[in-house]
């Protein structure tokens, strides 16, 4: 067994480590910074395609939010539960009406665009999640998030989150164990002081990105939300309860594949009422331009008005109305949310590129487009110093590196990695497969070298 100092040991599996996320886990990053890229690239472009459906000419007083759903449920039929009105408050706006449609995916609603004031119907087509974003940024969203594989690919993101944070750490670390006493000027040193300084430049967002990634994904996601309410973090939510426990809603819930819901039973549904709550909700304090209105689907709920304007400055306050005498029951206040709350909201939305409007897309566009630069130029320095075949040795292994530790150190690293393993499934499945095929390479290798010996 090769000995060597305990910094240098620690130096080989970091970079055995670094080594086999880059090549393993980077595809996985480099398509979701891709796709990212594309979702935050493209709103002015989803604006355009669908100007005729966002916005009407038609100028004058607005006809009541009643008449314009009823225009809207005489084109999709009754069959279909009326979810949301998204009221057009500013000129030259369309009321966005949203109902529940089975047929459609989870956090899909079927959406009509009605002209407030001709009540001409502008649109017709299916939006998504709570940012509304219509068909074509929703193809962005899906490959994003899931390859268009519904559950079953969201464990491709889930994998980019759980180790972009351990490739970014890990790199810097590597850097600071390996980087020579004095400037060697050749052809890969060079390319390695500039992945060294784009590893730097992106270090913060690949950690941001990482931990709201987190947030939103299938395995570790439950385990984030655990955490949250033990300590405390979880965005506060208005009491639609008229009696009894209130409901507890998972803010995250278009991204973790909960549907929109067709199992409560129907109620029925007094349209004037729309009216009457946006003005009680108006009274209250509710004053974006950017308003959604939930009606109850049970007896004994309270309507809700909510804020949904997460640029900055955020206005996502909330009101719980009863319909029947218009009072608020119950209120929640951004600028009350716990510190914890608020940085998540912040952090969710600037993931989304919204936070700071055209700012954070271009900011976003330019991180995206480094970070897939970061990773082709890793796979470059990695093919120009790959070993070649013949040249197989046990040392260049992380299981030869982990045994090269002290007893210490190797019993550090198997608790971290049993723990990120528990918090993080998906990570700790991955790393069992790294270790396996690891494990296969350092007795082969080990194997050769013994073989060699002998010959000699």
């Amino acid at each position: 067994m090769t000995t060597c100092t305990p910094r240098a040991a620690w130096g080989n599996l970091l970079r055995r480590l670094h080594f086999y996320v880059g090549l393993f886990v980077g595809p996985f990053i480099f398509f979701a910074a891709l796709t990212g890229t594309l979702y935050v690239a493209t709103p002015q472009l989803e604006n355009m395609w669908y100007s005729h459906a966002l916005h009407a000419d038609s100028t004058g007083e607005p006809q009541p939010l009643a008449e314009q759903i009823a225009v809207a449920e005489k084109t999709v039929g009754s069959e279909l539960r009326l979810h949301a009105l998204r009221p057009g408050l500013v000129n030259g706006d369309t009321t966005r009406v949203m109902f529940a449609d089975p047929q459609l995916g989870p956090s899909e609603n079927r959406a009509i665009f009605v002209d407030p004031v001709s009540l001409e119907v502008r649109g017709d087509m299916t939006v998504y999640g709570t940012s509304g974003i219509l068909p074509l940024r929703q193809k962005i969203d899906y490959l994003h998030t899931s390859l268009m594989l519904g559950n079953v690919g969201r464990l491709y993101s889930e994998l980019a989150a759980s180790w972009m944070w351990v490739a970014a750490l890990g790199g810097i670390a590597l850097w600071f164990y390996t980087r020579p006493k004095r400037r060697i000027h050749n052809r890969f040193q060079n390319r390695r002081r500039v992945h060294v300084a784009l590893g730097w430049i992106l270090l913060s967002g690949m950690l941001l990105f990482s931990a709201t990634g987190l947030t939103w994904s299938q395995w570790a996601g439950g385990n984030v939300d655990k955490l949250r309410a033990e300590m405390n973090w979880l965005t506060p939510q208005v009491n639609t309860t008229l009696s009894g426990t209130p409901e507890i809603r998972d803010e995250h819930a278009e991204h973790h594949g909960h549907h929109n819901g067709m199992l409560m039973p129907e109620m029925a549904m007094d349209l004037s009422q729309f009216d009457g709550v946006l003005q009680a909700a108006r009274k209250a304090g509710i004053d974006a331009n950017n308003v959604e209105i939930r009606p109850a689907r049970i007896a004994d709920q309270a309507w809700t008005v909510t804020e949904i304007d997460r640029s900055w400055p955020t206005q996502v306050d909330a009101v719980a109305v009863d319909p029947h005498s218009m009072q608020v029951l119950d209120r929640t206040r951004f600028a009350d949310f716990p510190l914890m709350a608020k940085l998540t909201r912040w952090g969710v939305d600037f993931h989304m590129g919204i936070l700071f409007g055209l700012v954070n897309q271009l900011l976003l566009i330019a991180f995206g487009i480094a970070l897939c630069v970061l990773i082709i130029w890793g796979y470059r320095m990695w093919w120009l110093r790959r070993p070649a075949i013949s040249a197989a040795n046990p040392v260049q292994t992380l299981s030869q590196s982990w045994l090269a530790l002290s007893l210490w150190g190797r019993a550090v690293t198997v608790v971290i990695s049993a723990l990120l393993g528990l918090a993080l499934p998906v990570m700790g499945v991955s790393l069992a497969i790294f270790i396996v095929i690891d494990w296969l390479r350092w007795r082969a290798a080990s194997t050769v070298s013994l073989a060699g010996s002998s010959v000699k």
